[in-house]
């Protein structure tokens, strides 16, 4: 094997390499999240500050549009995709070079690891090529979403976290502290890592813990608190608060609709009164999609046992115990707390920081279980080894081929439609639909996202933010369901366009109505 920096020069070679070669196979940012941190991004380097033309969702809605951006998600990942545009212009191939950059340092992250927690070379290089080929995660690194950025961040907090804990050493909490700061600016949930820093400050034996816990949660804390504070400041001067409120609300959601409810916000008495059956029917649903995520996407199908008997193995390592809180307390999080946006993107999202642990301690308890069978089935440990390990790399492989042709078709090729749209609509529209950040994209046409609310709600929406037209399709909210099946019609809606009635799938149909609002109270 390769070893010192000629390996880690030639994984970085490499993971560089191969990421460049994905960010090419994409053409556009694909989907709703990525389109939105591109714009801003965009946006941004252009001199209109951190700042969205349309609306995706209701929650701390501004009065007009234009209004500030990043009210719901977090901004690093189009700061730093601005950053790039500021390097080679305000395209998405530029706006992709940090995202590449960030999934080679994730790479070098978990060879790395693989050399911590492993007892062999070869341990570094499969985690490493694990995570190179990561199945299901592999069209997203290099899109400007936040999987890189939060999954390097996350994973270096995790990091930091470990070797604080094990030389309780303050300057490694503040390290660990000032890049929880930098996954909380990346991903909402990221203040979790800065909680599991804090109890593991105070995981530690002997006299006098609770004092030195005290102060090495603090000194971590303290750093949080200095990267956060600019964002801090920010947020009190457009929104009154240092964090954007309406996150939490999504406790209490009832469905994953209830994002765009109009108007915001769910509580705790209508959550409670949807009853102790619906309650538990939706987390039960999200606990067995999350055990999919856990099973297929962080784990690799198969390596889910050897990643959990790697983790038992070092469970004794510092490294390991924060990482296990932190894994932990997210799938408990993201199943039972915040349940609908967890199972529908918040644990796969976050789960990127897992990544290069579940890959390296999957290397460990591979090779762990291969001793243990070939003691009892007379293998050759050596050969049994190669084999075993040489399918876990192909069967990552097979995984990564098979979400890259399943993806970058549809991402590819769903400009074609807006395309149409904006030839179609008068100049200056404003548009309710679905997917507004991609609308934006592909047209410069502002708009607002198809509430979940009566369509009764359509004019108030329509004179608040000038809003022109209306767009739905297949992926509408219920309430629309009427209109889109040609059930239902409202005065203040005439149908003017209707693609895809020259086919009997409905799938491909897309209605547009102008909004008329002279006529919305007859």
């Amino acid at each position: 094997m390769i070893a010192g920096r000629r390996a880690y020069a030639l994984l970085g070679v490499l993971a560089l390499a191969w990421g460049t070669l994905l960010a090419l196979l994409l053409e556009q940012p694909g989907y709703t999240d990525a389109y939105y941190y591109f714009n801003a991004a965009k946006r941004l380097a252009e001199g209109h500050g951190l700042s969205d033309p349309y609306l995706w969702t209701y929650f701390n809605a501004p009065d007009r549009l234009p209004g500030p951006s990043h009210t719901y998600w977090m901004p690093l990942e189009s700061v730093i995709a601005a950053a790039s545009m500021a390097i080679g212009g305000a395209t998405f191939r530029a706006a992709q070079m940090l995202s590449v950059l960030c999934y080679a340092g994730l790479v070098l992250i978990v060879f790395r690891l693989g050399e911590r927690l492993g007892t062999r070379r070869r341990n570094a290089w499969v985690a490493a090529l694990l995570v190179m080929f990561s199945g299901f995660y592999i069209p997203y690194w290099v899109t400007t979403d936040t999987f890189a950025l939060f999954g390097l961040v996350g994973a270096l907090t995790l990091v930091a976290l470990g070797r604080a804990a094990e030389g309780q050493q303050l300057r490694w909490y503040a390290v660990s502290g000032a890049l929880g700061g930098l996954a909380h600016l990346t991903r909402a949930d990221g203040v979790l890592l800065v909680l599991v820093l804090a109890g593991v400050a105070f995981w530690r034996p002997g006299p006098g813990h609770w004092t030195d816990g005290l102060r090495a949660a603090g000194v971590g804390l303290l750093a949080y608190v200095i990267v956060m504070m600019p964002w801090f400041a920010r947020n009190l001067d457009v929104l009154g608060a240092p964090l954007p409120v309406g996150g939490v609300d999504t406790i209490w959601m009832r469905s994953y609709d209830e994002l765009v409810r109009y108007p915001p916000g769910a509580s705790a008495a209508d959550f409670l009164a949807w009853g102790i059956g619906p309650i538990l029917r939706s987390r039960l649903e999200a606990l067995a999609n999350n055990l999919g995520t856990f099973v297929a996407v962080e784990t690799w199908v198969i390596l889910g046992p050897f990643a959990l008997l790697g983790c038992w193995r070092r469970r004794s390592l510092a490294l390991v115990r924060g990482f296990a809180v932190y894994a932990a307390a997210l799938h408990v999080v993201m199943t039972f707390v915040f349940a609908f946006p967890g199972y529908r993107g918040g644990l796969f999202h976050s789960s990127a920081a897992l990544l290069p642990f579940w890959a390296a301690l999957g290397a460990v308890g591979l090779d762990e279980g291969i001793a243990w069978a070939a003691r009892r089935r007379r293998w050759r440990p050596a050969e049994a080894a190669v084999v075993f390990n040489s399918a876990a790399v192909i069967l990552a492989l097979a995984l990564t081929l098979s979400a890259l042709s399943a993806k970058l078709d549809g991402w590819n090729d769903n400009a074609r439609f807006y395309r149409q749209i904006a030839r179609d609509l008068p100049p200056g529209a404003v548009v309710m639909v679905n997917d507004p950040a991609g609308l934006y994209y592909h047209t410069g046409l502002g708009g607002v996202v198809v509430p979940d609310a009566d369509p009764a709600v359509v004019p108030e929406i329509a004179a608040r933010y000038g809003v022109t037209h209306l767009l739905l399709d297949v992926n509408r909210t219920a309430p629309f369901s009427g209109l889109f099946a040609g059930d239902d019609a409202r005065p203040y809606l005439r149908l003017v366009r209707h693609y895809g009635a020259d086919t009997p799938e409905r799938n491909d149909d897309r209605l547009v109505f102008e909004i008329v609002l002279g006529e919305a109270n007859p």
